[in-house]
């Protein structure tokens, strides 16, 4: 029986940095592979909404290739942000701000964007749209897989996932990253 590969150090040095700040909400392995493939294929400047303790951007940054790419990544929780940026203290191509995902608004457009559809209000398509380069991925992870259209979450149509799969500015799709888990991966026109 083979066992998964192991975890890029970087990814490794965010997990030991969540655990030591306490804390547990953080991107799956399963979406951070998908995210390091997907920066892997990406130059220029790449961005995450709600840094946490950084195993997101970690994952981006473990698929990073060139030296032209750059992350940006916010995180409103002061703590939280320090904790991140101890782990790109020496890295040139990571930024940790301790603010507002909004603060990043002036600093794209955005080759590679990763959000948290947990906060329905900061990700909508009308709200992201112009920060993505022509040919930019977006990510949306947090989703649980629906297999029925209109997409339904909590009793309720989620009209989150529907605006990102509908709209005409991009190309989307959901994509199940593990049984209980799906994320929309959206490449703008």
């Amino acid at each position: 029986m083979s066992h998964p590969p192991d975890l890029p150090d970087i990814v490794n040095r965010a997990f030991a940095v969540s655990r030591k700040a306490g804390y547990v909400s953080f991107c799956r392995n399963e979406t951070g592979r998908l995210l390091a493939m997907l920066a892997a294929t990406r130059d220029g400047t790449m961005a995450e909404f709600g840094t946490g303790c950084g195993v997101g951007t970690a994952w981006l940054r473990s698929g990073v290739r060139g030296e032209k790419a750059r992350i940006v990544t916010a995180e409103l929780n002061p703590k939280l942000a320090r904790s991140a940026a101890e782990i790109f203290t020496d890295d040139p191509q990571v930024e940790v701000l301790t603010a507002d995902w909004s603060t990043l608004l002036d600093k794209g457009p955005y080759s590679l964007l990763f959000l948290d559809a947990g906060e329905p209000s900061a990700v909508t398509v009308d709200a992201i749209a112009d920060l993505v380069e022509d040919g930019g991925i977006v990510v949306l992870d947090d989703f649980v897989p629906c297999e029925l259209w209109p997409p339904i979450t909590g009793g309720r149509v989620d009209t989150l996932r529907e605006h990102w799969l509908t709209d005409e500015r991009f190309t989307a799709v959901e994509v199940m990253v593990a049984p209980d888990a799906s994320t929309i991966i959206a490449t703008k026109r």
